[in-house]
């Protein structure tokens, strides 16, 4: 079993049933599911994406400078940050938002000593922001505040139960992967899961990932457990 995990939430994840915007019910039920991990006694670490509101890359254009769209994009992280944080709370989940860009008057600063001791008190973190700094997405953010706060594992939550050699949604004959080494990861463009940058940071610190799907019950709980869930992705296997 892992003491303290990171858990990769996606904007589109978060918007549940609608088509855009945050989806309470959807929140709800992620808190039951955190609830069954934080039974097993782990640490959970939240970065959570903005895509349910605005994507820094699609909002680029010939008028909007990339830069202004990825601030647009933390932004939106930090609305998600802020509703998921009120609903783990209302559901008995304890949990604290903290914050990558500075918004003093809404959430709390990020820093080490303050996500450390949060977590110290049972109490599930979430992570708005990115990294603070353009052109580096979620997932990148994920894999180096994982590194940061020591956590055991990146535990991403997807549509499906883990990597497949092509689209399962397309493509019927599609095999799932039950393990691949970063190499083949970075190798192989038509794995798409992770970007390419966080898939090489998680190789040179060597912390492993896990991709599963966020649906399925009790999944984030057996990740937590390190019990075989999904698609694992580290060491090459001998």
């Amino acid at each position: 079993m892992y003491k303290r995990i990171l858990l990769k939430l996606s904007g589109e994840q978060l918007q549940g049933s609608h088509e855009s915007g945050f989806d309470t019910e959807r929140a709800v039920w992620i808190a039951g599911q955190l609830k069954q991990a934080l039974a097993t006694g782990v640490q959970i670490v939240i970065m959570v994406g903005g895509g349910n509101y605005a994507r820094g890359a699609q909002l680029a254009d010939d008028k909007i400078q990339r830069i202004t769209g990825d601030y647009v994009g933390m932004l939106a992280t930090l609305m998600n940050a802020l509703t998921l944080a009120d609903v783990f709370n209302s559901e008995g989940v304890d949990a604290r938002a903290l914050s990558n860009i500075e918004a003093n008057q809404l959430v709390d600063q990020f820093t080490h000593r303050r996500a450390v001791s949060h977590l110290d008190k049972h109490r599930v973190v979430i992570v708005a922001g990115g990294t603070g700094r353009p052109f580096l997405t979620t997932d990148t953010a994920a894999v180096n505040l994982a590194l940061e706060l020591q956590c055991d594992v990146v535990v991403k939550t997807t549509k499906v139960d883990g990597v497949y050699t092509a689209d399962p949604a397309l493509d019927t004959t599609a095999t799932k992967y039950e393990h691949l080494s970063y190499d083949e990861v970075i190798a192989n463009p038509s794995i798409t899961v992770m970007d390419k940058a966080a898939i090489g940071l998680a190789l040179e610190q060597h912390i492993p990932i896990v991709i599963c799907d966020l649906l399925t019950e009790g999944n984030i709980a057996r990740a937590a457990r390190g019990d075989t869930v999904g698609t694992l992705i580290g060491e090459k296997m001998a």
